[in-house]
Order: structure tokens, then sequence, then C-alpha cells
């Protein structure tokens, strides 16, 4: 059996009559046949093959070579031209030097592809490149770069694997693999992904993190971190189960133990749900959420709460209860807290216990510094009195 080289990058076998005893005659006639059926004219002194006269139809070398392929409808799915390229029987196509081509989608093309060297593969359906490859799409400037590539056209599925190291004007990623959705313009990085967004100036790892391009969104169903950046050192650190990050007005709404660290002021947030605004430096909870403040040893628990980091101010709501170091507590229905300042302003409800000396105050509002224990406590009752219970030390130690 002979091979030859056809339009669309087929390789087809056909039966040979033995019309001379020399097998590297046949060959090298059945190869210009192809060669001239493929480019429309005789071969140039470029364009020359050798083969191995003991097995010839396990290893071919062509110069200049063109892989073309086509869909139903006649539209390209992939070009890939190269310099020199060795066709083996098992592989259909062996290793191609300086290979570049065009992948194809709807008759347009989506991506080019280059490489030094590359073992290219095809059957028809998929194309498969293993080397050194540089993937670009077009349109959007985005450049992906890997040891293998896996274009399956039916699927509209651009995969590159090993080692992957992604590049776009807004966003950088390094992961074991990339699969792209040309069509949706939507990217899946998996494995080791560690993504870099310009603005805003942040850091993403997880194992698996979806990239919306046309929406500007990434997405992240694993547990994964966050590092917020200010002047290039990290100014905030979040993580959770799962996250949203909207690249276009810089909120990432993270769920599911979601927790938020800063380093200025020292806070620590945790909620279930939680909204990041890195713009306007805001952080909202809608779901129970407590707040831990290192410096002055203060946690409080609330139905939900906001805080604005530039002016180092908390707002919380629904069953407000505030914890000193020595268990002091503050309830309440509302509480401002004032980071700079170490002062809380409670409203609604409010209940005032401390252990040492042992006492309650109940009334409207509080305003006073929980850490000290200087609290003033005003309003209660129907007469608009505080109410006081003053606790004996004996009842108190039981």
């Amino acid at each position: 059996m002979a091979y030859q080289f056809y339009k669309r990058g087929r390789w087809k076998k056909r039966k040979i009559q033995n019309f001379s005893s020399t097998p590297s005659f046949l060959i090298l006639l059945l190869l210009i046949f192809g060669l001239v059926a493929c480019g429309g004219k005789s071969p140039s002194a470029s364009q020359h093959n050798t083969a191995d006269s003991s097995n010839p139809d396990s290893n071919l070398t062509f110069f200049d070579v063109t892989l073309e392929q086509a869909d139903e409808v006649g539209r390209p799915i992939w070009k890939v031209r190269a310099k020199t390229a060795k066709y083996t029987k098992e592989k259909q196509i062996g290793q191609a030097e300086n290979p570049y081509g065009e992948l194809y989608q709807d008759g347009k093309i989506v991506y080019q592809i280059k490489a030094d060297v590359a073992d290219i593969e095809q059957d028809g359906k998929q194309l498969f490149l293993k080397g050194k490859i540089f993937a670009t799409d077009p349109n959007n400037g985005i450049v992906l770069q890997g040891n293998e590539l896996e274009w399956r056209p039916k699927e509209d599925l651009l995969i590159v694997r090993n080692k992957i190291n992604g590049t776009h004007k807004k966003l950088q990623a390094v992961a074991q693999e990339v699969r792209v959705k040309t069509r949706e313009q939507r990217m899946e990085f998996s494995g080791g992904v560690v993504a870099n967004s310009i603005d805003p100036q942040m850091q993403v790892r997880t194992e698996h993190l979806i990239w919306n391009i046309k929406d500007e969104k990434l997405i992240g169903d694993r547990p994964l971190e966050i590092d917020r950046y200010k002047d290039n050192k990290i100014s905030d650190r979040g993580k959770g189960n799962s996250a949203e990050v909207n690249l276009k007005t810089k909120i990432a709404t993270v769920q599911k133990n979601a927790q938020l660290e800063l380093l200025d002021p020292p806070m620590q947030i945790a909620s279930n749900s939680m909204t990041w605004n890195m713009n306007a430096e805001t952080v909202t909870t809608n779901s129970p959420t407590r707040m831990f403040q290192r410096a002055e040893n203060v946690t409080v628990t609330a139905n939900q709460g906001e805080m604005k980091i530039p002016q180092k101010t908390v707002y919380l709501t629904g069953n407000v209860n505030a914890v000193g170091l020595r268990r002091q507590s503050l309830r309440s229905n509302t509480l401002t807290w004032y980071l700079d300042n170490k002062l809380v302003e409670a409203q609604g409800n409010v209940v005032y216990r401390q252990i040492d000396p042992p006492l309650n105050f109940v009334g409207e509002t509080a305003v006073g510094n929980l850490q000290t224990e200087n609290i003033v406590v005003k309003g209660g009752s129907s007469s608009g009195r505080v109410v006081t219970e003053i606790i004996p030390q004996e009842k108190a130690n039981r």
C-alpha cells in the first residue's frame, strides 16, 4: 500500500499494481502526483520528499506542507502549514517544523496557532499538536501558551494542556489546562489556577476558574482565595467556597464560608454571603455575620452588616451582639462601630452587661467604648429612664 496527500489534509490508501520492481520509484511517482493534486502545479525543488524504501508506508518526509480540513458544507475548520512534516502510518502526520496556521469556526478564524516544533495528528474530526505551542485569538488578543493543543470543531472546543500560560490586557493566568468555547467566549482553567487581574489589581487562586470574556466575569465554583492589592502590596484577603468577580464593576460576590481579612484597619469579616466592592471599598453581608477586631479584641455578630473601609466604620443590624475581652457585652437592634475612635453607638432594645463588677443596663440607646467598659446607656421602660440591675457578687459567681 502507498499514500497520497490530497486537499483538506486527507491521506488515502490506494492499491498499486507493481509497474516497477523498484519500490522507491513507485513511491516517488505517487508523491509527485499527490503534490500536484494538492497544489495544482509540479513541486519545486524545495517541495521534495524522502521515504524509507525498506518500509515505504511507515515514514515519509514532506517539505512546505499544508494540512487542510473542511466541514460538511466545505467551510474550513483548520489549516496548518509547516516547512517540513514527517508522515507516519500510525499518526497520519508526525513531527512538523515551524507549523503555523488557523482554526476556524463557522468559516471564520477563531485562533491562530504556531510552534517551533510540534507533533501533529488529525483524523478529519480533531486536530492534535504537541510541542511548545502558541494560540492567539485575533479578535480579543488572548494568547494561550502550552505544550499540547486539541481542536474539536464539532464541539466548539479548544483544549490547551500542560503548563498553561494565558495572557490578555485585563487578565493573566497559569493553570494545567484551559478549555475554550469560542462561540460562548468562555474559558475554563483547571489545575493549580493562579489568575492576576490588572484592574482591579488582584490575584485569584483556585483549582477551577471560569472566565466569561464577553461579560468580563470570573466565576469560581471551588474553594478559592482572593488577594486585593494597593500600590503592589496586599491590602485585603478574601476566601470562600465559591465566588463571582465582575471585572467591569470591580465587585466580588463570595458565597459559603466567605471570609475577608483587612489589613487596615485590622479586621476579620465572616459570612455565608458577602459582597466586596473593590472600587468603593465597601463590604456588605446579607446573611448572619461575624466581625472580629484584633487590636481591641472585640467580636460583633449580627444578621447583616456593612463596612466602609476608608472611613473605618461598620454598620450592623438585627440581633447585634458585641463582646469584649472581659466578656462585657452590648446587645441592640442596630450598632454603628467607629473603629478609629474605638466608639460604638447602639440603638433599640439596648442591653449592656459586664462581669466585673457584675451589672446590667437596659435602655434605648448606648454610646461608649466597649473595651474600656465606659458605656453610657440612655432611655428605657415606659418612663424613658434607664433600668439598672446590680448583680450581687455571690450570685454572679454561681
